[in-house]
């Protein structure tokens, strides 16, 4: 016991081991807050509309870890949201390559060059996601609706009913007629719609509404 408690002592003094007076608290490096937790905190400051503040949170979630998917949609979809479109391009293209070239991010990825006016890539963009995954929905029916909104529209229908029933086909184009205020093609369309699928409610809600 004796020469246990001499070792003992001994060590306490041994050379290079760090001393702390009576009353001292172990100052130890805080462990970084993870990728996760950070997009977690930006999810609370979106669901508040800190929309900044969920900014920030996104970016440190990506400073911990540069391929988190879900930090990278929501910065990008923010970025598109208020019309930061280089911003928002650039995260689109890392939100690609962190999904391993997905057909549905190459989608996002040309849905924000179309917003930011840049039809040529955006198309470029549709196309690849297509060659991914040619019956990817989202895409399909993102591009197609494009195409409608630059007059293309046997290209533009080719798109759609690829994925969409002949009945959602004459209903996407009649949304895009009637944003452009063309309200006779539109309703033409609903018709349409309407003739071919009598259940379909949506088309009959805005058959009436131009009526």
């Amino acid at each position: 016991m004796a020469l246990a408690v001499s070792l003992a002592g001994c060590a306490s003094n041994r050379p290079g081991t760090a001393q702390r007076n009576p009353g001292e608290f172990d100052t130890a490096k805080e462990p970084p807050i993870s990728s996760n937790t950070h997009f977690a905190a930006g999810q609370l400051a979106e669901s508040r509309e800190q929309y900044d503040k969920a900014i920030f949170q996104y970016r440190a979630a990506l400073q911990q870890d540069q391929n988190n998917c879900l930090a990278l949609f929501r910065l990008g979809y923010l970025y598109a949201r208020f019309n930061q479109y280089p911003q928002a391009i650039e995260i689109w293209k890392r939100y690609v390559k962190a999904t391993g070239e997905s057909a549905t991010a190459y989608g996002d990825l040309a849905f924000c060059e179309e917003l930011a006016g840049d039809s040529n890539r955006a198309e470029a963009d549709y196309r690849r996601g297509i060659e991914k995954d040619p019956k990817n929905e989202s895409c399909r029916v993102n591009y197609g609706l494009m195409l409608a909104r630059h007059n293309r529209m046997n290209e533009a229908v080719l798109q759609l009913q690829s994925v969409l029933s002949p009945a959602e086909v004459h209903y996407n184009l009649a949304g895009v007629y009637r944003k452009q205020g063309r309200n006779d093609l539109a309703k033409s369309e609903y018709q349409e719609a309407v003739d071919l699928d009598p259940n379909f409610a949506d088309a009959k809600t805005r058959l009436a509404e131009i009526n």
